[in-house]
C-alpha cells in the first residue's frame, strides 16, 4: 500500500499522516502500478476460478478509507470487507474484482499478509469492460454461513472511459454520456458495481450483448447487498478551490474545513465521512464538486455556476408537487432530496439514494413537476426493500398525472409498462422464471409492478388507510416480510393477506381475465338484476372493477375473482344495462387490462 505522510491529522481517516512545522510535504512510497502490472502471487498455477465461487461470497460490510488525488485522476484506498460463504460448499479461496485501472496492492487475515494472484478477466459490470480480480487462498476453507473480514489495499486512476460502449460499437459522445463517470479536478462522481467498480465485489463476468444477463447480475448484486453496510472516509487533494459538495452512497454529507490549503507546489487536504449505513438497494457511490446551492420546499440542488436561474426553477416546482407529496408520505422535518448537476448537458441522469444526477433542464416550473414530485417523494420516503423504495416514488409519480391530467392519463402511463411485465411474468408459475417483490432484482417488477400493486392496495384498503400507512412506514423496523402489510391491514381493518400472497410474497405471474357471459333479467319495481360470468385463467388472484352502464348511468363494484376460477357476480341495475366493462387497467394483466362487452339491449 502506498502511504501519503500529509501535514495534518485528519480526523477519522486510517491512512498514516504526520505532524510537520515546516512547509506540508507529500510523500510517496512508490510509483503507481500500471493497470496491468499483477500483484504478487501465490506460488502454483491456480485453476480457473468458477462462477459458483465467485455467486457464494456474500460481502456484508464495507469499511472504506479512501484517498484521492483529482490532478492525477487517482485513488488510494484501504477497505475492510466482511464477508460471508453464501454457499452450500466450502470456500477454499475467495475471488475479489476491482475495475481494471485500479490494482490489488495487499490483501491481509488477521494482520497477516496473505499471497494472491491477480487476473484481468473481461466484464461489462465496470465502465472499461474489464476487472482485475484476485484470487486468495484460504489457509483453511471457509465452511457455508461463515464469515471473515480481509484488510484489502489497492490502488490506481479512474478516467473518463467508455470502453465497454465504444466496443460494442456506440459512438464516442453517445458512449461517454452515459458513463461519465471519472475522478477529475472539477468533477468526481463514480457510481459503483454496473458503472464503476471502485471498491472490492465479487461478480459474475457479464458481457451488455449477452441478453438480460448484464442487468440481472446488477440487480443480483444490489439484492445481496441490501442488508450490508458502508463506512466511508475520504480524503481529497486538490489545487484550486475545495468541493463545496460530497454524497457518499447516496447521502448528502458536510465536507470538513479543509486540513490544508494548497501552495504552489503542494495540494490541498479536504475530508468527509459517512458511518456505518445499511446500503438498502443501492450501490456505494462517491460525489464530490463544487456547486452552487438552493434550497426550498424539501428539495436541495446543487448546479454548476451557469445553471443557477435553472435551480430556482426547480424549486419553484418542487412548491408546486409539495402539498401532494404531503398528502401521502407525510411532511418528515428535515427530509430533503438532492438534485446534483452533472458536467455535460447530454449527460445520462442517475439516482441512487436521496439523488438524482442528472444535468439542470431550462424548462419551466410546470414542466419540471414530473421530475420533481419523483425526486420529493424519495426524499419524504425510504425503505431498504427495493419494491417500496421505486415503488412509491413511482406511484406517486402518476397520482401527479392523475391530479392535473386525469385517471385516464395516470392509467395509460402505468400500462406502458404492462407489455414488459407481462413477458417478464412467468407463464406458468413455479415452472418458468418469475421474481417475487420481495426479492426482484429487475426494474420492471420494483418499479412497474410495484407501481400497480400500489394502485390496487389504494383501491383494496382505501386511500387514507393507504395514505397513513406509507405515513407510520419507518424503514428500521422493516426487518420482516410482513411489516408493510400488517401496517397496512390495521390501518385499514382488512385482511390482506390473499392480496400479498399472490402480489408481493410470491410471483404468480398476471391474472388472465374475461367476461364469459352477462345475463340480465327483469326484477320487480323496473330493476334488473345482472349477472356477470366472469373467468380467470391466470395463477394470480385479483380483485377489480366491474362496471354496469346503461343509457343514464352505471353502477361499479368491485370483484375478487380467484386463480384459475369462475364466478358469477350479480349487479342491481335501476334500467336496461347496455354495456358491462370489467377492469379498468388498474390491474396488469397477460394481456389487455381492460374488458368490454356490448349488449344488444332488452
Amino acid at each position: 500500500m502506498k502511504f501519503w505522510i500529509l501535514a495534518a491529522a485528519v480526523a477519522g481517516g486510517s491512512l498514516s499522516f504526520a505532524q510537520q512545522t515546516e512547509k506540508p510535504q507529500v510523500v510517496f512510497s512508490g510509483q503507481p502500478q500500471a493497470a496491468d502490472q499483477k500483484a504478487p502471487a501465490a506460488p502454483g498455477q491456480a485453476a480457473a476460478v468458477t462462477d459458483a465461487e465467485r455467486t457464494a461470497v456474500v460481502i456484508t460490510a464495507w469499511d472504506l478509507d479512501v484517498h484521492l488525488n483529482a490532478r492525477q485522476q487517482s485513488m488510494e484506498a484501504r477497505a475492510e470487507v466482511t464477508l460471508r460463504n453464501g454457499g452450500a460448499a466450502p470456500l477454499g479461496r475467495i475471488a475479489l474484482q476491482l475495475s481494471s485501472t485500479l490494482n490489488f496492492e495487499m490483501i491481509g487475515l488477521r494482520g497477516k499478509k496473505i499471497g494472491f494472484e491477480q487476473n484481468t478477466i473481461a466484464s461489462d459490470a465496470d465502465h472499461t469492460g474489464q476487472l482485475h480480480e484476485a484470487v486468495i487462498p484460504l489457509a483453511e476453507p471457509l465452511a457455508p454461513q461463515a464469515s471473515l473480514r480481509l484488510e484489502v489495499d489497492y490502488g490506481g486512476t479512474i478516467p473518463l472511459s467508455a470502453q465497454r460502449l465504444t466496443a460494442i460499437g456506440a459512438p464516442d459522445a453517445t458512449a461517454e454520456a452515459s458513463d461519465w463517470d471519472r475522478i477529475s479536478e472539477d468533477f468526481t462522481g463514480v457510481r459503483g458495481f454496473g458503472n464503476v467498480v471502485w471498491y472490492p465485489v465479487s461478480s459474475v463476468p457479464v458481457a451488455l450483448g449477452d441478453g438480460a444477463k448484464f442487468f440481472t447480475e446488477i440487480g443480483r448484486q444490489k439484492l445481496l447487498d441490501q442488508d450490508a453496510t458502508a463506512s466511508l472516509r475520504v480524503t481529497d487533494e486538490f489545487f484550486a478551490e475545495p468541493p463545496n459538495a460530497a454524497i457518499l452512497d447516496g447521502h448528502f454529507v458536510t465536507l470538513d474545513k479543509p486540513a490544508a490549503m494548497p501552495t504552489a507546489s503542494f495540494p490541498g487536504v479536504i475530508t468527509c465521512s459517512m458511518p456505518a449505513t445499511r446500503l438498502g438497494f443501492e450501490a456505494p457511490s462517491l460525489f464530490l464538486a463544487r456547486r452552487v446551492e438552493t434550497d426550498g420546499n424539501g428539495l436541495r440542488v446543487l448546479a454548476l455556476d451557469a445553471d443557477a436561474a435553472s435551480a430556482e426553477r426547480y424549486v419553484a416546482a418542487a412548491a408546486l408537487v409539495q402539498p401532494l407529496v404531503r398528502t401521502w408520505l407525510g411532511a418528515k422535518t428535515g427530509a430533503r432530496f438532492t438534485i446534483l448537476d452533472l458536467p455535460e448537458a447530454d449527460d445520462a441522469p442517475a439516482e441512487t439514494g436521496g439523488v438524482l444526477a442528472a444535468p439542470l433542464s431550462s424548462d419551466d416550473s410546470a414542466h419540471l413537476a414530473p421530475v420533481v414530485v419523483h425526486a420529493l417523494a424519495h426524499g419524504a420516503f425510504s425503505s431498504p426493500r427495493a419494491w417500496l423504495n421505486e415503488g412509491v416514488a413511482s406511484f406517486v409519480s402518476t397520482l401527479w398525472i392523475e391530479a392535473n391530467q386525469g385517471r385516464t392519463a395516470a392509467v395509460e402511463n402505468m400500462n406502458a409498462g404492462r407489455p414488459a411485465l407481462a413477458v417478464a411474468e412467468p407463464a406458468t408459475p413455479g415452472e418458468s422464471s418469475g421474481e417475487d417483490l420481495l426479492h426482484a432484482a429487475n426494474a420492471v417488477y420494483y418499479r412497474t409492478k410495484a407501481t400497480y400493486v400500489l394502485w390496487m392496495l389504494r383501491e383494496a384498503a382505501g386511500e387514507k388507510a393507504l395514505q397513513n400507512a406509507l405515513q407510520a412506514y419507518d424503514p428500521a423496523q422493516d426487518t420482516k416480510p410482513e411489516y408493510f402489510e400488517q401496517l397496512l391491514e390495521r390501518s385499514c381493518g382488512r385482511d390482506l393477506k390473499w392480496f400479498f400472497d399472490s402480489w408481493v410474497y410470491n410471483d404468480r405471474g398476471l391474472p388472465d381475465l374475461a367476461i364469459a357471459g352477462v345475463y340480465p333479467s327483469r326484477e320487480v319495481r323496473e330493476q334488473v338484476l345482472v349477472a356477470v360470468e366472469i373467468a380467470n385463467d391466470g395463477y394470480a388472484e385479483a380483485e377489480v372493477p366491474l362496471t354496469v352502464k346503461g343509457a343514464d348511468g352505471s353502477v361499479t363494484e368491485r370483484v375478487r375473482i380467484p386463480a384459475h376460477g369462475r364466478i358469477t357476480h350479480r349487479i342491481t341495475f335501476r334500467e336496461t344495462p347496455v354495456e358491462v366493462d370489467l377492469n379498468d387497467g388498474t390491474v396488469p394483466e397477460v394481456e389487455d387490462s381492460i374488458h368490454r362487452k356490448i349488449l344488444s339491449g332488452p
